[in-house]
C-alpha cells in the first residue's frame, strides 16, 4: 500500500517548499503502528526504519537532511543551522536550504510555518503544555528578532490534532487555560489547542487568510491518524516535515 501524506493547500503554492505530514497508511510495523516513524514507542527499529524511509523517498528527502529533536512538552525554540539531531525541545527553525525540520507527533498539535519573503521555515510541537506556555507565540517572537521579519508575511499551517470534544483533561490542567478554548461539561474540562494556537497566530498579527487549520482529528480518525490517547502505548506517531530546497 503506498504512503498516505498530507499535505497544505497554502504551503503547496510556493516553489521549493516540501511539506508533508505522514499518516498510518503505507507502513510496514504491525498492529497498530502501522506506518509508525518513532523509536521510542516499542516498535521493531528496522520497521521504524524502513517506515521512515518510505515517507522521505515519497517526499524526496534524504535521511542526512533531516533535522529530528527530542521533544520534551517544553517552550523551548532551537535555530538549526545544519540538519541533525542534537537538541532537545518543542519548536525549530532555520533559513538553510536542505534543512528539514521534523516533528513527531499522536494527538498534540503541530504547526509549521513559513515565511516567503526571508525564507525560513518553523516547526512547532504543541501539548498542552506547549500551548499554555504559548510556545507559538514565542516562536513568532524569535522569527521576529533574528530575521526582522514582517509577521503579517508568515503562512501557517495547524496540522491533524486532538478535537476539543475529545480531549478531556482534569481542573489540573484546565486551570491554565481561559476563554473560548475552554469548555466545562457536566463538571468536566474540554479544550481546543487547535484554537489557542490559531489565537496565538492571530494575537502575533499572522493574517487569517495565511492560517490553514486541518479539521482532522487524531482521536476520531483512528484508520488514517495515530492517537496516543486513543490507542495508548499501542500508538505510534506521525512526522510533520518542512524545509526549503535548493
Amino acid at each position: 500500500m503506498a504512503v498516505k501524506i498530507i499535505y497544505s493547500d497554502l504551503f503547496q503554492k510556493f516553489p521549493g517548499l516540501v511539506f508533508g505530514f505522514s499518516t498510518k497508511i503505507g507502513g510496514v510495523s504491525d498492529g497498530l503502528y502501522c506506518m509508525n516513524l518513532s523509536v521510542s514507542v516499542g516498535d521493531d527499529p528496522k520497521n521504524v526504519k524502513r517506515n521512515r524511509k518510505l515517507f522521505f523517498d515519497t517526499l524526496e528527502i534524504k535521511n542526512e537532511e533531516v533535522t529530528l529533536q527530542k521533544q520534551i512538552h517544553s517552550t523551548i525554540i532551537n535555530y538549526f543551522e545544519k540538519p541533525g539531531h542534537p537538541e532537545t525541545g518543542d519548536a525549530m527553525y532555520t533559513d538553510v536550504k536542505n534543512n528539514f525540520l521534523t516533528i513527531s507527533a499522536a494527538d498534540c498539535i503541530p504547526i509549521f510555518l513559513f515565511d516567503p519573503v526571508k525564507k525560513i521555515v518553523a516547526a512547532v510541537h504543541s501539548g498542552w503544555k506547549g500551548t499554555s506556555g504559548k510556545i507559538l507565540t514565542k516562536t513568532v517572537q524569535e522569527l521576529q528578532k533574528k530575521f526582522y521579519i514582517d509577521i503579517s508575511e508568515l503562512i501557517a499551517f495547524i496540522g491533524p490534532g486532538i478535537s476539543v470534544e475529545n480531549y478531556e483533561v482534569g481542573e489540573e490542567v484546565a486551570q491554565f487555560f481561559e476563554g473560548d478554548v475552554k469548555t466545562k461539561k457536566s463538571n468536566k474540562y474540554f479544550l481546543d489547542l487547535k484554537k489557542d494556537n490559531f489565537n496565538q497566530l492571530i494575537g502575533s498579527g499572522v493574517r487569517k487568510e495565511n492560517i490553514e487549520v486541518s479539521e482532522l482529528c487524531t482521536f476520531r480518525e483512528k484508520d488514517l491518524l495515530h492517537s496516543f490517547r486513543r490507542d495508548g502505548n499501542s500508538s505510534g506517531r506521525m512526522f510533520g516535515i518542512i524545509g526549503m530546497r535548493s
